[in-house]
């Protein structure tokens, strides 16, 4: 039998930000800065004949939570729900209470409401570096995590650009 061989050394790198990014607005902002100004001087390429990109989205997600409080403020349930934008969210949350019959089988005088501070989403970046890498930059609520880099100075210049954006302290 042969053996395998070690073809490349990929590494992943976390920066757990010293506080969360305060909301949806926030997020967006900063992934749509990204893609419009291509901090990392990232470089167009091609893939299987097709021209893509020096940076692009390649993997979204969305989730808030409905809690439902007794008037005691007491949680007696949750819904949660994900969908693949946050405006889907946010239309299902509204949806969902407004559904009298939902907050009524929580029990009497239960009120239905959103904790927008526990909302969460993440949107992954996919970036082809100027020396050929691919690499991927995952952007959460709490932190930034840069996956399947070889060269280091990626890393460095990742982290020298979150330096000067003040939400990714």
């Amino acid at each position: 039998m042969g053996d395998f061989t070690q073809k490349s050394v990929v590494k992943s790198a976390v920066r757990k930000l010293a506080t969360p990014i305060a909301d949806y607005t926030a997020f967006s902002t900063l992934i749509q800065d990204v893609l419009d100004s291509n901090p990392w001087g990232c470089t167009a390429y091609e893939s299987a004949g097709i021209a893509k990109p020096a940076v692009e989205k390649s993997k979204e997600a969305y989730a808030a939570t409905i809690v439902y409080e007794n008037a005691e403020a007491k949680t007696v349930g949750s819904i949660p729900v994900r969908g693949p934008t946050m405006a889907a969210v946010n239309t299902a949350v509204t949806q969902i209470t407004g559904i009298a019959a939902i907050t009524t089988g929580m029990g009497d005088g239960v009120s239905a409401s959103r904790d927008s501070s526990e909302d969460s989403f993440s949107c992954t970046i996919k970036a082809h570096a100027s020396n050929g890498e691919l690499y991927s930059v995952t952007f959460k609520r709490d932190s930034v995590t840069l996956s399947s880099y070889e060269a280091d100075s990626i890393r460095t210049g990742l982290e020298s650009w979150a330096d000067m954006v003040a939400i990714l302290a």
